[in-house]
């Protein structure tokens, strides 16, 4: 950057007085999916390149040890030019730091899991956040993708705002047999897809490392994750359950779910709600109890994975706030 962008960026970083502020300001929120949660070498390796910069904030994360997955949701500021075109963003060299961790410390042809993967960094998803729009979104979703495309050398696949004509996850995650499970029918392990692509990727190559696999990077609204779990080992009968749940289904409209099993006795009906505000996790709840108890089956309470974009912005101006303490 130049000088005056420098001290434009330091000036936004150390103006979050309170809520309000934060939210006339320029954010982006970024969410990291890795395929790992049982290595706490490799989780501490992502996590020591997340803090490299201060400017980049570690506001949740989640882990699930039964899908061996791990999502880190990280938060920073935008930069323009004089034009207002988005120049600069911290959580572009953080992700980036983050990435490279975890191409040094997982392998994918080792791991295994209940939840469906392709690649060692899956997913990397951007949201906006107060007064910023999904083209920033979309800038830096493009920026990440060229980085790891480039550097790495692995095959990124683009979606939502960041893809030319918008194409959904979905869609992308179906063509490349994502949701296939290719260990004791529901289990996903190493890799077992060509090594190359039949498709040519958005950024990268279109041969695949079978250590690495394959990134998807978006830019979307905000989007939710609920999971329900059903006390059940027939995983039949609880995925006939996640169709009725689907808007693909004929369910509820903008959702989309899947079954997964999830240990001993459990599985879970994993829900992607494209638009809560509209359908939200009360009434995810509600249509599959109703189901369940129609196959005579008990439900727990679901739960979210990650905060809502409300209470993200007052964690990420809490840490703001301790962290120039």
């Amino acid at each position: 950057m130049r000088n005056h962008e420098q001290r434009e960026a330091m000036d936004l970083s150390s103006s979050f007085k309170n809520k309000k502020d934060a939210n006339q300001s320029m954010l982006l929120c970024c969410k990291v999916f890795f395929s790992e949660s049982r290595s706490r070498a490799a989780l501490d390796a992502i996590e020591r390149a997340a803090r490299l910069d201060p400017e980049s904030v570690i506001v949740n994360k989640f882990e699930d040890q039964e899908y061996n997955r791990t999502r880190y949701t990280l938060v920073s500021y935008v930069v323009h030019d004089s034009c207002g075109n988005a120049i600069y963003s911290p959580l572009q060299q953080t992700v980036v730091s983050m990435v490279e961790a975890a191409y040094g410390a997982i392998n994918l042809e080792l791991h295994s899991g209940a939840h469906p993967r392709l690649g060692v960094v899956d997913d990397i998803v951007l949201h906006p956040l107060g007064r910023s729009s999904l083209d920033e979104a979309a800038w830096l979703a493009k920026a990440i993708a060229a980085d790891i495309g480039n550097r790495f050398q692995v095959p990124v696949f683009l979606y939502g705002a960041a893809h030319p004509t918008g194409k959904a996850l979905d869609t992308i995650r179906r063509e490349l047999g994502y949701y296939r499970p290719n260990f004791m029918g529901n289990q996903w392990a190493g890799w077992t897809m060509p090594e190359i692509l039949s498709e040519k990727p958005d950024e990268g190559p279109t041969s695949v490392s079978r250590v690495r696999g394959i990134t998807m990077i978006g830019a979307c609204p905000w989007v939710a994750l609920y999971n329900v779990p059903i006390n059940s080992t027939d995983v039949s009968v609880v995925r006939r359950i996640a169709r009725m749940v689907s808007a693909r289904g004929g369910g509820l409209p903008t959702v989309q779910s899947m079954a997964l099993v999830h240990g001993e006795g459990s599985t879970e009906i994993a829900c992607i709600l494209l638009e809560p505000n509209r359908v939200g996790g009360d009434r995810v709840q509600f249509r599959v109890e109703m189901l369940a108890a129609q196959e005579g089956l008990d439900v727990e309470k679901g739960y979210f994975t990650d905060s809502s974009p409300e209470m993200i912005l007052d964690d990420y101006l809490n840490f703001s706030s301790a962290g120039r303490a």
